[in-house]
């Protein structure tokens, strides 16, 4: 037997002004991780390790991730995609693919790369050939996956840490295919809202743990919700539900609309509250323990925002908020100029707000450098499924009573060891700032006395209604609220 691997992965914030080129992917090749060390413990390396372990042959293509920014440069998609099509077809004939993607992809002149990917891998293999999909949940999940692939499932939960566990449902339903036990059908279902939704919180968690429940009875084998990406503007915008059955298309069609509809049911309950700065602030300040978390969640990296935003920092400062941790603002050159400047050097050191207007105005501090890390790296996901994260060089340093991590790797904050790394230790400080929308809440949430969403100006503001579609449907919950569907 012969499996086929391969991930193609980015997300795609159609109004961030940063192109996503060639050089913004993190690449492997053929199984040699030794260019990108984390991603020996990627999904695609799992897939390798379990295949291995059924004495299957593995072909492992291409790894290709990058942190998620504007619209994919065409020439970058193709050259990617193709070069997957290419160890494919050399790699013929196999009796299962699995692919790695995210869902949320969009490239010059292609609104559904992972559509466009799994087609083309179907026109290669053919109709016989298991193929399996794992995505993001904030993906835009379209009819041509679903009629292109046979198995499509997302992460349930928000932060990812079930990447492996979907990775391994995923591959165990492809090899029941191949060796005859199972028949996979799947269904779509439009919930007609516009999505970003947090299953740590009632009722979303509620709902997550119904879908959990209803696999493996009845024929179910696997239950997913696409809530969609909301700054990416493309037709297929939205949240859908994905339920896969084996041989009951009809099953299948019945429980995705059943699931979709309790979720529009929820639609006035179900979104995060995000708070203004001084709101969040003044309710953090009431709070007597500590830290407390605030989550910077309109300059998240992880939704292509630049990450390096200033708006809330200089709001701490004319406020006199100090005991204050900030993590992480992506500034190269600051960091380049602290490793210069040496631990214990004070100095004038502009920071941040180098992006645009989105990113605020830069801030010019006298700071004294509190500590350096060369190629420092943060942690995400749970500990039996630990990712390293590199920061690049990391430097902390510290004016008006808040400390600042610099990063020279553009991406969010996903653990406390950003601040360890440079000498800052997180449970001393009153507040912490991740500049992240979710995915810190894994590791922080553990230390942190409350935890607060701070909808501060930025690139990723998230009232949906806002946001200046021009091609997604705008006829979706919130921005229009209907009674049913």
């Amino acid at each position: 037997m012969k499996l086929f691997t391969a991930c193609l992965a980015t997300e795609t914030n159609t109004f961030s002004p940063m192109p996503t080129s060639y050089k913004s992917f993190f690449v492997a090749r053929h199984g040699d991780y030794s260019a990108f060390p984390p991603f020996a413990d990627s999904v695609v390396a799992l897939f390798r390790q379990w295949g291995e372990a059924r004495g299957w042959e593995v072909v492992e293509s291409l790894i290709a991730v990058a942190e998620p920014a504007g619209t994919t440069l065409r020439s970058a998609y193709e050259s990617f995609r193709d070069e997957i099509l290419a160890d494919l077809q050399a790699a013929l004939p196999v009796d299962a693919v699995l692919l790695d993607l995210h869902g949320a992809m969009v490239a010059e002149g292609y609104d559904d790369c992972e559509g466009d990917l799994i087609a083309r891998v179907r026109q290669i293999v053919g109709p016989q050939v298991p193929i399996g999909v794992e995505l993001d949940l904030h993906c835009h999940t379209t009819q041509l996956m679903v009629e292109s692939a046979d198995v499509i499932i997302t992460y349930k939960e928000y932060p990812h840490t079930d990447f492996a566990e979907r990775a391994q449902e995923l591959f165990k339903i492809i090899m029941d295919t191949v060796e005859g036990r199972v028949r996979p059908t799947m269904a779509l279902f439009d919930c007609r809202m516009i999505g970003l939704f947090y299953p740590t919180q009632e009722p979303m968690k509620g709902y997550v743990a119904r879908m959990k429940a209803l696999e493996g009875h009845d024929g179910v084998l696997s239950v997913s919700l696409g809530h969609c990406f909301p700054w990416g503007d493309v037709p297929d915008l939205g949240a859908r539900t994905l339920v896969v059955t084996d041989n009951n298309p009809e099953l299948a069609r019945t429980l995705a609309a059943q699931l979709g509809r309790e979720l529009y049911a929820l639609r006035h309950s179900v979104y995060p509250r995000y708070l203004s700065m001084d709101d969040a602030l003044d309710e953090a300040l009431a709070v007597e323990g500590s830290p407390v978390v605030l989550a910077d969640v309109s300059d998240n990296s992880g939704g292509g925002a630049p990450g390096d935003s200033t708006f809330l920092i200089r709001r701490m400062i004319e406020r006199g908020i100090s005991n204050v941790g900030v993590g992480c603002i992506w500034d190269p050159i600051a960091v380049s100029v602290a490793m210069d400047a040496g631990v214990g050097a004070r100095l004038d050191l502009r920071i941040g707000g180098k992006m645009g207007p989105m990113s605020g105005d830069p801030l010019d501090l006298n700071v004294t450098i509190l500590g350096l890390q060369p190629n420092a790296i943060q942690y995400f996901g749970p500990d039996e499924n630990r990712q390293n994260v590199p920061l690049g060089h990391s430097a902390g340093v510290t004016a008006h009573g808040i400390d600042i991590v610099l990063i020279s790797n553009r991406t969010q904050t996903f653990s406390p060891e950003v601040f360890s790394n440079v000498g800052i230790d997180p449970l001393q400080k009153r507040l912490l700032i991740a500049k992240s929308t979710q995915h810190f809440y894994a590791r922080f949430s553990p230390i942190a006395a409350k935890v607060i969403y701070v909808a501060a100006p930025g690139a990723i503001v998230p009232d949906f209604t806002r946001i200046p579609y021009q091609r997604a449907d705008r006829n979706q919950y919130p921005i229009v609220d209907v009674g049913a569907i």
